[in-house]
C-alpha cells in the first residue's frame, strides 16, 4: 500500500483535524513504530506500520465518516457534554452509533441548519475563514428597520472590538401592529452571536433567530429537531 503523511493517516482515522494532528505530531504525542515523531513530513505505510497517539494504538482501519444536517430546536446547546446537564444537540441523534461533533456553533436561543460529523478534516475546512461558506439567518426584531439601518448592515458595523463584514441584508416583512421586522442576513463570518450583535449595533434587539442555510444546504425540508445524513454530492461540493 502506498505510504501517506502521518497526519494525514490520524485525521482518517477520527483522531482529529488534519492540523490538530500536525500539533500533536509537534508536541510529541505520536509515536510510528516505537519511535517518537516531532517533526512533520513523516509517512507511514498504512498496512504495517504502528502508529500511537498519547501511547494508545491507533486502529488501522479507517473510520467510517458521517455527516449530519440537523434542523436544531431552541433550548438545546451545541457541545458534545454540557457543563450545567443541559440538553445537547446530540441528545437528538437517535440511532447515531458514531461519535460525532458539530460544525461550528449555534448558541441555545437559535434555531436551524447545524452540521454534525466525526470527520476533523471537514470540520477544519468548512470552520476555516479562507473558504468564506455563507449562513443564512431570519431574525425576527423588534421595531420596523429602516432602509438606512438595512445598508449599515451591508457594509458591515462595529461589534466590540472588529467590524463586519460585509453582509447580505433583505428585509421579508415589516408588520407595524405588531412592531416587529422579519430580516434575512447572509454573512460568512462566524464570530460568537454575531448577528444578535449585528442588530444590536444598529439599535434592534432579536426576538427570534433561525439558521435557514448553510452554504446552498437548507433545512426547508427538515421539521425542528429532525435530521438527515449529508449524500456525497452534498459534503464534497459544500466547500466549494
Amino acid at each position: 500500500m502506498e505510504e501517506i503523511r502521518l497526519q494525514k493517516y490520524m485525521a482518517d482515522r477520527g483522531i482529529a483535524s488534519r492540523r490538530k494532528c500536525e500539533e500533536y505530531i509537534i508536541q510529541g504525542r505520536v509515536r510510528v513504530n516505537d519511535k517518537t515523531v516531532t517533526h512533520l513530513g513523516v509517512k507511514v505505510n498504512p498496512e504495517t506500520d504502528k502508529v500511537t497517539f498519547d501511547n494508545k494504538p491507533i486502529p488501522n482501519q479507517k473510520k467510517e465518516m458521517v455527516y449530519i444536517l440537523l434542523n436544531k430546536p431552541i433550548g438545546y446547546v451545541t457541545t458534545a457534554k454540557d457543563q450545567f446537564a443541559r440538553d445537547t444537540v446530540l441528545d437528538l441523534l437517535k440511532g447515531v452509533k458514531e461519535r460525532v461533533v458539530p460544525v461550528g456553533r449555534l448558541d441555545m436561543y437559535t434555531s436551524g441548519a447545524l452540521i454534525l460529523t466525526n470527520d476533523g478534516d471537514f470540520v477544519y475546512q468548512v470552520t476555516h475563514p479562507k473558504h468564506e461558506i455563507e449562513k443564512t439567518y431570519v431574525a425576527t426584531i423588534k421595531g420596523k428597520i429602516t432602509q438606512e439601518e438595512v445598508e449599515q448592515l451591508q457594509q458591515g458595523v462595529q461589534i466590540e472590538e472588529y467590524k463586519t463584514r460585509p453582509a447580505k441584508v433583505k428585509i421579508l416583512k415589516i408588520d407595524l401592529e405588531k412592531n416587529i421586522s422579519r430580516v434575512e442576513i447572509t454573512i460568512h463570518e462566524g464570530k460568537n452571536r454575531q448577528v444578535r450583535k449585528m442588530c444590536e449595533a444598529i439599535g434592534k434587539s432579536v426576538m427570534a433567530l433561525h439558521r435557514s442555510k448553510i452554504g446552498f444546504l437548507n433545512v426547508k425540508d427538515l421539521k425542528i429537531g429532525q435530521w438527515r445524513y449529508l449524500k456525497k454530492n452534498e459534503v464534497e461540493n459544500i466547500i466549494k
